[in-house]
């Protein structure tokens, strides 16, 4: 089935905004793994405003001490000062590779590798010498799949985003082969698939039952407004019963 991976950016988010330590990023983490999560994501942003470097730290500790079947999913811009040294400080199971500004909101749109392949190349080789599997946040463009594994991704990431907005208006047909096709040319190339951006409870079982080999979903806004509603694990368990009911 398609993996969970969690990202605990709005943890982190809510938790900065008093300076009493709630909520508890750690034992986010701890909660969503004990209820199933295969994984856990995190965005560090150069001005700290959710995931700081000691939560980075915090989370790689407690998976090697008491989780070491869990994947750890560093996302962000390899370009920004002090990302590289982090993520190889780390050596997470994986690296996503994300082009967004430090100015951003978040992510909103995949790498042009027309432009930015000759400075990804180093960086994607860097990580590869420190045993990380690394992952593009890509567009669902079906020409730029060859480029990616071409400069040595392992995986891609679609940005689902788009998918998601369609749906909220009840079109998702509309999209949905654009990201079929994506895929498609992926599994083509050897790349791995995952997705992430926009994904919840109403739209992820559509998505993973039509585009073919997704192997994993990287879900924290959406997850985290429902856990409020829901509590933290019985949300995991809401996706992981959706995922399982997807044919491979």
């Amino acid at each position: 089935m398609t993996y969970l991976s969690v990202n605990l950016n709005r943890v982190a988010l809510l938790r900065n905004s008093r300076n009493i330590g709630i909520p508890n990023v750690v034992k986010a983490a701890k909660l969503v793994l004990d209820a199933g999560a295969y994984g856990i994501t995190v965005h560090p942003r150069p001005d700290g405003r959710h995931i700081r470097r000691s939560d980075v730290d915090d989370l790689a500790q407690l998976l090697r001490q008491h989780y070491p079947q869990a994947e750890y999913n560093i996302e962000g811009n390899p370009l920004e000062p002090l990302f590289m040294e982090i993520v190889c400080g780390v050596k997470p199971n994986q690296c996503t590779l994300v082009p967004d500004l430090p100015n951003q909101a978040t992510s909103d749109h995949g790498w042009d590798l027309e432009q930015d392949s000759d400075r990804l190349i180093p960086i994607i080789q860097q990580l590869k010498e420190n045993g990380i599997r690394v992952s593009l946040f890509m567009d669902a463009a079906p020409a730029v799949m060859a480029q990616a594994r071409r400069i040595g991704a392992d995986r891609v990431e679609l940005y689902t985003e788009p998918y998601a907005a369609i749906f909220r208006q009840g079109h998702s047909d509309a999209v949905l082969p654009r990201y079929v096709d994506a895929a498609k040319a992926a599994l083509e190339q050897g790349l791995g698939i995952n997705a992430g951006h926009d994904l919840n409870l109403e739209n992820l079982g559509k998505f993973c039952e039509l585009v073919p080999g997704v192997l994993e979903v990287s879900i924290g806004h959406a997850l985290i407004a429902e856990a409020l509603e829901m509590g933290l694990p019985s949300t995991v368990k809401a996706y992981l019963a959706i995922l399982s009911h997807i044919e491979s």
